[in-house]
């Protein structure tokens, strides 16, 4: 008996595959159906990709190191705006995180260290938009704030200013805010 028909003698049918005499199970020889995902799932799978190499960009500035950025910017005074105004509308949109990204009921996006909403602001690729600061939502997202800060001077020259943002609304507007810098050297 030659080698190949005893390895066959020793194995047992099961179920597509073979038990052999070890109890290992065997690969059949039978090829397999294979599966492709419906087009959602390759949709979240390319999802989570971009937003991967988004946060790979991703910078979480402390409260002094984002204080020095901004005031190196020139937003110390802005419209009458304090830093510590920018500073406290950082961490209550973003929590000083230049890769945040929050979605909508609507399909727009409110994007980076500011939030800035894609419906009128900037643009996405899934939503039209009015795209007033000119430039694309993704631009927002980087640790370079150049986009987000000139965006936000554009927005802040409008009639509500920094009343724009709900959260600067709710949580800077009207208080002491010195603690946003107190101990930061500019």
């Amino acid at each position: 008996m030659n080698r190949l028909s005893s390895q066959s003698s020793a194995l047992t049918s099961c179920g597509g595959g073979y038990i052999s005499a070890t109890g290992m199970k065997a690969r059949s020889w039978v090829p397999r159906r294979r599966l492709s995902p419906p087009r959602v799932t390759w949709l979240a799978l390319v999802s989570l990709l971009s937003g991967l190499l988004t946060s790979s960009q991703a910078k979480v500035f402390s409260r002094c190191e984002l204080a020095k950025e901004l005031h190196r910017m020139g937003l110390d005074g802005f419209r009458g705006y304090e830093l510590a105004d920018w500073v406290c509308l950082a961490y209550f949109t973003s929590g000083f995180n230049t890769a945040a990204v929050d979605h909508e009921a609507d399909g727009s996006t409110n994007n980076g260290l500011f939030q800035i909403n894609s419906r009128k602001w900037c643009r996405n690729l899934s939503l039209d938009s009015l795209n007033l600061c000119k430039m694309y939502c993704s631009d927002l997202l980087t640790p370079d704030l150049k986009n987000a800060v000139v965006c936000v001077m554009k927005i802040v020259s409008g009639p509500k200013g920094l009343g724009y943002w709900e959260a600067w609304r709710h949580h800077c507007q009207g208080k002491d805010l010195r603690d946003w810098v107190d101990g930061c050297e500019m």
